[in-house]
């Protein structure tokens, strides 16, 4: 087979020492299942692994992308053959183990989920990590009692990837939807995607007290930290909180009071799943949870333009989902 062209991290100081490169089939890592990559993304854990601005690469040198997209080359699992459309997502891939931004990857079956219809591969890809990790929060916040007749839901981090489409999601579902961006002249691009309403951080009262008016029935949180720890604090009776990221601290320190006074229920989301999970996430995304502006979120760049997508998404200078489209079909 032909040379592969891929884009590698080779050390995380900062800035990391990355760029592309051509590898040699016997270089890429062990699995049973090797897919040709079409499009990969850049999600803000990627745009810090490949900067050097956070320790996520866990060993070197490592291809990144922890999403991708693209076609069965050759299979040693019963599950796929060749020619299968597959998405590739989870566990150390990108991270641990070589990633999407290359145009042929090797990984163990059970980081692979082929692509349920109607869904195509950019639509796969535009959905990626992100989406996945929105629709499984959603779907553990629904399992907990969330409904739309319950009251407003808060989304934090509103322009990011997961936050964007889980706003999609939850408009589509029928939930009254209110968007917390630091960026208000998205706006309208939030109001698009179904977002009731928009505010800004600074518009939250602040919440010092162990309990302050209730306000969320639900809440999709990708920051941690201290707005973490008011949202706890501002929820409803049986209000539900799922948290997936740490954009603004690893730590946080609330009271008991809005567990044990009004039930409030933070669920961790994790996005490693087994094979059986991921096969019924990956189901609801293309039926009930399919997200309605895929083409409005995807922001698609070709593979020659990564690093700068990359400095973009780490500066912040990003909205949606990015896409890389590393070689796709015609």
């Amino acid at each position: 087979m032909p040379p592969i062209n891929a884009y590698l991290i080779e050390d995380d100081a900062q800035p990391a020492r990355a760029g592309f490169t051509t590898l040699a089939s016997t270089q890429l890592d062990p699995g049973d299942v090797e897919v040709d990559i079409h499009y990969a993304s850049v999600n803000y854990k990627d745009a810090l692994a490949a900067t050097g601005r956070g320790r996520i690469i866990r060993r070197f040198p490592c291809v990144g992308g922890i999403d991708a997209v693209g076609t069965v080359a050759v299979s040693g699992s019963s599950r796929f053959k060749a020619g299968d459309s597959v998405v590739v997502h989870g566990h150390g891939f990108g991270v641990s183990h070589h990633g999407g931004w290359a145009t042929r990857a090797r990984v163990p079956a059970d980081w692979v989920n082929r692509i349920p219809s109607p869904l195509t591969e950019l639509d796969a890809i535009t959905i990626g990590v992100a989406g996945y990790t929105a629709a499984l929060a959603v779907d553990l916040m629904e399992l907990n009692g969330l409904k739309p007749s319950g009251g407003r839901v808060l989304v934090n981090g509103a322009t990011g990837g997961v936050a964007g489409i889980g706003i999609d999601m939850l408009a589509q579902r029928g939930f009254h939807v209110v968007a917390v961006t630091s960026k208000p002249e998205h706006a309208p691009y939030l109001k698009e995607l179904g977002a009731r309403e928009v505010i800004t951080a600074a518009e939250l009262p602040p919440a010092t007290r162990p309990l302050e008016k209730a306000q969320w029935a639900g809440a999709l949180d990708s920051l941690g930290g201290e707005p973490l720890a008011a949202l706890t604090r501002t929820m409803d009776r049986d209000g539900v909180i799922a948290s997936f990221g740490n954009a603004a601290g690893h730590d946080f320190t609330t009271s008991v009071m809005p567990f044990i006074l009004r039930g409030v229920r933070l669920i961790g989301v994790n996005s490693d799943n087994p094979p059986d999970v991921r096969e019924h996430v990956w189901q609801r995304l293309a039926t009930d949870l399919r997200p309605r502006h895929l083409g409005r979120i995807a922001q698609v760049k070709p593979f020659e333009a990564l690093p700068q997508v990359v400095l973009d998404v780490a500066d912040g200078r990003n909205r949606g989902r990015n896409v890389i489209a590393v070689n796709p079909t015609p």
